[in-house]
């Protein structure tokens, strides 16, 4: 689904984090456009985005939401994993490189 499908004039989270599963760059972009925070963790939820991205070996997501700043560091409370355990997890090797300390 692509902005104009999605009709949505600001950000909603639950959209952005369920494009953020599919790979959906482009709608995750605009809901971070449109002012939703990289970091937020959604009551429902209490997982960060940039974890479930990872969980989901969405591996180009991951790289995009840490371009956009996601931290690094914050844990996603549901899954009790930091963005590099969970990529150590799943096996995506590109992000492990890019989150491991040199």
């Amino acid at each position: 689904m692509r902005r104009e499908e999605a009709g949505l004039s600001g950000g909603d989270w639950k959209d952005m984090f369920h494009a953020a599963l599919r790979g959906d760059t482009e709608l995750v972009g605009f809901h971070l456009d449109s002012g939703i925070d990289v970091d937020h963790s959604h009551p429902e939820y209490l997982e960060t985005v940039l974890v479930a991205a990872i969980l989901a070996r969405q591996e180009e997501m991951a790289h995009f939401l840490l371009d956009l700043g996601a931290d690094p560091h914050l844990i996603s409370v549901m899954d009790a994993l930091t963005p590099l355990q969970a990529a150590r997890q799943v096996g995506l090797a590109s992000v492990v490189a890019r989150l491991a300390p040199t």
